[in-house]
């Protein structure tokens, strides 16, 4: 039988470099096994017993596939062309940090969180180490890029969180009221983020919880401050899950006495329910619901200041997939508020606020082609809010209506357009907003990316400067503009992050009323860089900030720094594993902060953490916060006073075990 030689060049065509050839291309006879590879020139030649007109396919990893049918099989030319990456291959990481089961590069459980060396199992803590946030030691939350902390809005499975935080007297910190354990992913965006979230100025904190459990669990865990139960029941294509937790700090307080003289101690009590199902293979529901009660009083002079706070949350989401391509989200919540404060100024007066917020939401999603994907929805809260102190009341309820449409394209195979509008209408002062935002980004591999990201973000005022305002005051606008450059490899990231923000129609109190004239400008620098190859078991991270910020609001008569900004903000933590146990160190810097009547001293606290993993079912851990024992200034008071930590050191010791499972860490049972 006679024999056709097969012959020719397989060359790159990527930028135009079509006489390169390309070395280890697979070339052969489709339907037979008759091929080679091509040399380091890209020459190939084989023999192969097929006659006639021949189908040729070569391929190359990275590369489209190439199919050729010729009849004369000899002095081939093949140019292969790069494979352009889908529009659902490409993940922009640009100014988010993501933690859990996430496509991105920086990932943390729930057991890192727990482990983080200054959280003590606070998701708002751990995320205080990553670069962009502000220390503001005197309330513990959350302040980003020279924003304040109400600039930073929670979601739950994409439905809004009202309040996120658990109430605590003045000057002391508030922890975060989700468990880490909730959640299979955090994702903490420092800015430019699309138009599905609204109302945040600055940065959102989307937050997913875990999936349909497939296993019964339940945990316990006891620790000198908190005590908790849960557990798991797990059905065919549902779960049911509940969590109960109680905090005191009483018996803390007996054993290591602080600063305050406290008439009732800091005490929590808190329920969770979920229940999740599957059902369809294209069909998956989620519930949440949850109660915090919270109670503390402090003696202050001649009164005795008492907190009571009730914080009930709840929301249900539903996706699917309705065909042709089309997904749907639909979802639902509900938060309520309900504070009493007896003798919050004077001795015998009595403050009572009672907020609620219906948030309804409803996107669609679909994937048109491999340079296309499109998303669009609306939204709608409906706010209401109730304040008596003494004699003075007021109710106030309004409605925000909200539209957004996202279309995401590859404009080239490594170049991404993401074109976002959102647009919202006000109902206390029937105004429109409309609000552009746009992200470009490179990747032109897995290791590295280069992204521009500018949009306008809105808030509304708080609902006092609201009612103060006589309904007038607008909502206030941030405009974002970031340069986010990212590197990447197994064993590190790192990634510097300017940006500049420009703040408009902000609150600002003039002759006893409040207008939207107020405005400022916040501009700094971020890095972050994480590695895990300097020593073996050892990983790294350091994250340093640096924050340029001025406004004029509230009752400043004229344009300066913010109370709670620094200019610099440095936080290195190192982890080392040893057999079963890890040990923790964490520093944290920050330069003072300023006020009219002065500056404070910078900020630094050490902190060590250590994990002794007993057995896979138990786990021990313990902290110690502030090792050398700095008094910290957080703040002056308009007398000049100086406010401090309400002591200097804290320490944290607890056991987490699994009673039903094999897994310690899964105690909180979601």
């Amino acid at each position: 039988m006679s024999q056709t030689t097969v012959t020719g060049i397989v060359t790159d065509g990527h930028n135009g470099k079509s006489e390169t050839g390309l070395a280890g291309a697979n070339v052969f006879i489709i339907g037979t096994i008759d091929g080679c590879l091509t040399d380091s020139l890209g020459r190939f030649s084989f023999q192969t017993d097929q006659t006639g007109s021949l189908t040729l396919r070569v391929t190359f990893i990275g590369y489209d596939d190439y199919t050729l049918t010729t009849s004369q099989p000899t002095d081939l030319h093949i140019t292969m062309h790069e494979r352009a990456t889908t529009i659902d291959e490409v993940v922009v990481t640009a100014s988010t940090y993501s933690f859990g089961k996430s496509d991105n590069f920086k990932t943390m459980d729930a057991l890192d969180v727990v482990m983080a060396g200054n959280s003590c199992g606070d998701i708002v803590a751990a995320l205080q180490t990553l670069p962009g946030t502000q220390k503001v030691g005197e309330n513990g939350k959350l302040y980003v890029r020279g924003g304040e902390s109400d600039e930073c809005q929670t979601f739950v499975n994409g439905m809004h969180v009202l309040v996120p935080y658990s109430t605590n007297v003045e000057n002391n910190t508030s922890r975060g009221r989700f468990s880490p354990f909730l959640f299979k992913g955090i994702n903490f965006s420092l800015g430019g983020y699309g138009g599905e979230y609204g109302q945040a100025l600055s940065s959102v904190l989307p937050m997913e919880t875990t999936d349909v459990a497939t296993g019964d669990k339940l945990g316990v865990s006891a620790s000198l401050v908190d005590w908790n139960i849960g557990g798991t029941k797990a059905f065919k294509e549902s779960s049911l899950s509940f969590n109960a937790d109680y905090t005191s700090m009483g018996l803390y307080d007996t054993l290591f006495p602080d600063r305050i003289d406290w008439t009732r101690p800091y005490r929590k009590l808190s329920a969770e329910a979920q229940y999740k199902a599957e059902l369809s293979s294209a069909t998956v529901l989620k519930s949440y619901v949850g109660y915090d009660l919270t109670s503390v009083g402090q003696h202050l002079g001649d009164r005795n200041l008492s907190l009571c706070e009730h914080n009930i949350y709840a929301n249900a989401t539903l996706k699917t997939n309705i065909g042709r391509g089309y997904s749907l989200f639909m979802g639902i919540a509900n938060s309520s508020v309900i504070n009493n404060v007896d003798e919050a100024q004077a001795p015998g007066d009595h403050y009572y606020n009672f907020r609620n917020e219906i948030h309804l939401k409803a996107d669609v999603r679909k994937v048109y082609s491999s340079v296309l994907k499109m998303s669009a929805g609306i939204e709608s809260y409906l706010r209401h809010s109730t304040k008596q102190y003494d004699a003075s009341y007021y109710s106030l309820d309004y409605q925000l209506q909200a539209a957004h449409a996202d279309a995401q394209l590859r404009l080239m195979p490594k170049l991404f357009l993401n074109l976002s509008g959102r647009i919202e209408h006000v109902s206390y002062n029937d105004s429109w907003l409309m609000m552009p935002r746009a992200t470009l980004s490179y990747v032109p591999n897995k290791r590295f990316q280069l992204s521009l990201m500018l949009g306008r973000y809105s808030q509304t005022a708080e609902d006092d400067l609201i009612v103060m305002s006589g309904k007038h005051l607008t909502q206030s606008t941030a405009d974002h503009a970031i340069l986010s450059m990212q590197y990447s490899t197994p064993k590190l990231l790192l990634r510097i992050e300017p940006y500049y923000k420009k703040y408009h129609h902000l609150p600002l109190l003039r002759n006893g009323i409040y207008t939207a004239l107020g405005y400022g400008t916040s501009k700094g620098l971020d890095i972050f860089i994480e590695n895990h190859s300097l020593v073996k078991n050892l990983s790294t991270t350091l994250s340093y900030s640096f924050n340029d910020s001025e406004r004029l609001y509230l009752d400043y008569p004229a344009p300066r720094t913010p109370d709670y900004a620094s200019r610099h903000n440095l936080r290195l933590t190192l982890k080392y594993t040893i057999g079963k146990i890890i040990v923790g160190l964490a520093e944290s810097y920050a330069s003072g902060r300023h006020y009219p009547n002065g500056t404070t001293p910078y900020y630094n606290s050490v902190d060590a953490n250590l994990t002794w993993l007993v057995s896979p079912k138990v786990i021990v851990y313990a902290s110690l916060n502030n090792i050398f024992g700095r008094t910290n200034i957080f703040r002056y008071n308009p007398d000049g006073s100086a406010v401090t930590a309400n002591r200097d050191r804290f320490f944290y010791i607890g056991i987490f075990v699994s009673l039903k499972n094999n897994k310690a860490y899964d105690i909180s049972n979601f």
